[in-house]
């Protein structure tokens, strides 16, 4: 068995999988000011909720876009299951050749997201990690990673529009029952639902345009279930599709 650890700007997910693959996952919040201690207990916490033992785990491998916490969790999962992380970042094996200008630069996020999207999917695959910035990444039919995009998240554009227009309220991201909105939280609710689905598909159809070929679009983060299903093209919701890329991941690094 061997545990999982994702360290996002908003979430942690934590899971494992064994030889059979994933067998939990589960979401926390990312606390950047919390210590090695409470990392700990929540650790701890989630395992008991699985019924995993501690020292079930043979390995562990941690990815992380917010460095102030990486080496918190670091000591935190030494501490709970007694062993050393693997870390993705730079040395890594992944089994993608990363063409882009700065390669070390690239998220471990959109790293595993591209090689599970490479592995499990027909390829030239699009990803698309909706978390508190949708990432837009590209891998073709060699196994290249080509790039992507970087937009606000959905959560985050609505904060700025919340804390920016004194009488635009706080939402929820459930979706209204028309696209014509008749009063103002139905409409911010229209806005940021369509407009985000509209921008997914208008990007993917650039990338398509650029590439010369028909590309499979995988969506996966904690805000994709509630824009994807208003997406017109035919897109791919994987919400273990980071999980499952570690995976594949610590699989090439033993």
């Amino acid at each position: 068995m061997v545990l999982a650890v994702d360290i996002g700007n908003t979430n942690i997910v934590i899971g494992a999988f064994d030889a059979d693959g994933i067998v939990f996952t589960e979401r926390l919040s990312t606390a950047h000011l919390s210590t090695e201690l409470e990392y700990t207990v929540l650790v701890q916490t989630v395992l008991e909720l699985n019924r995993m033992q501690n020292t079930a785990f043979e390995g562990c491998i941690l990815s992380s876009v917010v460095p102030p916490v990486t080496q918190t969790l670091r000591r935190a999962l030494l501490r709970t299951v007694g062993l050393e992380p693997m870390v993705v970042g730079a040395g890594i094996k992944t089994g993608l050749r990363i063409q882009i200008d700065n390669p070390a630069s690239l998220g471990s996020d959109r790293v595993a997201d591209a090689v599970a999207a490479a592995y499990y999917y027909p390829r030239p695959v699009i990803t698309v990690d909706m978390g508190t910035a949708t990432t837009i990444s590209v891998v073709d039919s060699e196994y290249i990673f080509r790039g992507g995009l970087i937009i606000p998240g959905v959560r985050v554009a609505l904060e700025s529009l919340s804390s920016r227009a004194s009488q635009l309220p706080e939402i929820s991201l459930d979706p209204p029952k028309h696209v014509i909105a008749a009063n103002t939280v139905d409409c911010m609710k229209s806005g940021i639902i369509y407009s985000t689905a509209s921008a997914i598909d208008g990007i993917t159809e650039r990338i398509e345009e650029e590439l010369g070929q028909r590309c499979t679009v995988v969506a996966t983060g904690g805000n994709a279930p509630k824009i994807i299903p208003f997406c017109k093209r035919k897109i791919v919701l994987d919400e273990r599709l980071l999980l499952k890329g570690l995976m594949l991941i610590y699989r090439k690094n033993i």
